[in-house]
């Protein structure tokens, strides 16, 4: 089928669109969140030196953030193609890299097979996914709503993001799964390996969904118009300069709460609040269906009264939710999981519809992309890190004051987003 043909008549049915973006972003987040499950509960006993505990679990926590740093180069990468040759068949390669590395992750021997070999193996692993997570999250939003009718943008920008609660749901109840139904000995000699082998079946059902899919009407209608630029990348940082700091800048708190709620939540639970694994997955099990719950609810007050609405009006409960943060989860883990995570998917739902927006369709992947992964290394690949260490030298209040900081930085960067281009 050519431009033409997909201008004048969209091939992709609603369904269809709608469960490929659904798809990849829940096999995107899946891989994401059995990385950091594993990095609180595996990675520090299995592939560093034993001693200090708290060491460990910074080095983990240090490898979970190379994926960050390689998110943006996946962006560059990935949307110079998606906003040259297409959304279709960049989509398939970011889900090939993302899915590849992390089935390599449970083939990986440990430390005590290879010695250090094993975390530089596991850090090689991890920037795999980060190139293909870089790339995966723009491309599934555009695919929703550069295929959405007049007026219901955010509605159909809300499907990728569902993908984060059910892909975290299906990762949670996996470990929680393979905790209860093996001892400790077993888990960690082979259990906790299944997840990232497992990952592969949602792998080809992405990949066969997305490989029947045409091009997005948007996109078609771009490259007729002959609107294609020749290095999106360089576009974006000359002429679109202020939407990408706006877009990373708007992004930020988002990704600093989802990383308290779910990576440093986790840990500090297990760690200093008396929790077991077992009881605090299922914590974040119940809080996982908040964030789902929410998500639609953002998405409709998003298409009635604007992104920018949505998005104050979520940065605003998140700094009130920063003051809080410390005396709830001390005092009741359920309460602070559910009031959390209806946060998140309040901040969630209208995000993907809110970046995309403001970059033209011609450098709209690169745009977006690099957007929410700058977001991602600022907010999201020293969260864990940076709040470990506010909790242990000053107190769980300050890892509050920390989410409550970056809520004040959002709310700014909302306030002087540029208008839609879409």
């Amino acid at each position: 089928m050519d431009m033409l043909d997909a201008i004048s008549k969209p091939a992709n049915s609603t369904g269809r669109v709608l469960f490929a973006s659904l798809i990849g972003t829940t096999i995107e987040f899946f891989d994401f969140y059995i990385y950091a499950t594993a990095a609180v509960l595996v990675f520090p006993k299995l592939f560093f030196p034993a001693g200090d505990a708290a060491s460990a679990t910074l080095q983990s926590f240090a490898t979970f953030a190379l994926a960050f740093v390689a998110r943006p180069i996946g962006s560059a990468l990935f949307g110079h193609f998606g906003d040259r040759i297409g959304r279709k068949a960049t989509l398939v390669a970011a889900l090939l890299t993302m899915g590849i590395s992390t089935v390599m992750i449970g083939l990986l021997p440990t430390y005590a097979h290879i010695g250090l070999m094993a975390p530089l193996l596991l850090a090689l692993c991890r920037l795999g996914q980060g190139l293909g997570l870089g790339g995966e999250w723009g491309g599934a939003v555009l695919l929703a709503i550069e295929n959405a009718p007049p007026g219901k943008r955010g509605l159909y920008g809300m499907f990728p993001q569902l993908g984060a609660p059910i892909g975290f749901f299906i990762a949670t109840g996996v470990f929680l799964w393979l905790t209860q139904s093996m001892g400790d000995v077993a888990f960690f000699a082979w259990g906790w390996r299944v997840p990232f082998i497992a990952s592969s079946v949602l792998v080809i059902v992405g990949l066969w969904m997305r490989l029947r899919l045409t091009e997005t009407p948007d996109f078609a209608r771009a490259m007729a118009k002959h609107e294609r630029v020749k290095v999106p990348m360089l576009s974006v940082f000359a002429h679109h300069t202020r939407a990408l700091i706006s877009g990373t800048f708007a992004t930020l708190a988002t990704f600093v709460i989802f990383y308290l709620m779910t990576v440093f939540a986790l840990s500090w639970a297990t760690s200093k609040l008396a929790y077991s694994r077992e009881d605090f997955l299922i914590v974040q099990m119940v809080g996982v269906v908040f964030f789902a719950l929410t998500i639609p609810l953002s998405a409709w007050l998003a298409d009635k009264r604007g992104g920018r609405f949505a998005m104050i009006l979520a940065t605003a409960l998140i700094f009130v939710f920063g003051l809080a943060y410390a005396p709830l989860f001390m005092r009741n883990g359920m309460a602070f999981m559910i009031v959390g995570m209806c946060v998140v998917g309040i901040t969630y739902g209208p995000l993907g519809t809110v970046l995309a927006q403001i970059f033209p369709t011609a450098v709209r992947y690169t745009g977006s992309s690099l957007a929410f992964n700058f977001a991602g290394i600022l907010g999201a690949s020293l969260a864990p890190y940076l709040a470990t260490w506010l909790a242990k030298t000053y107190g769980l209040a300050y890892v509050g004051y920390y989410l409550s900081a970056a809520a004040v930085l959002t709310m700014l960067a909302l306030l002087f987003k540029p208008e839609p281009e879409m």
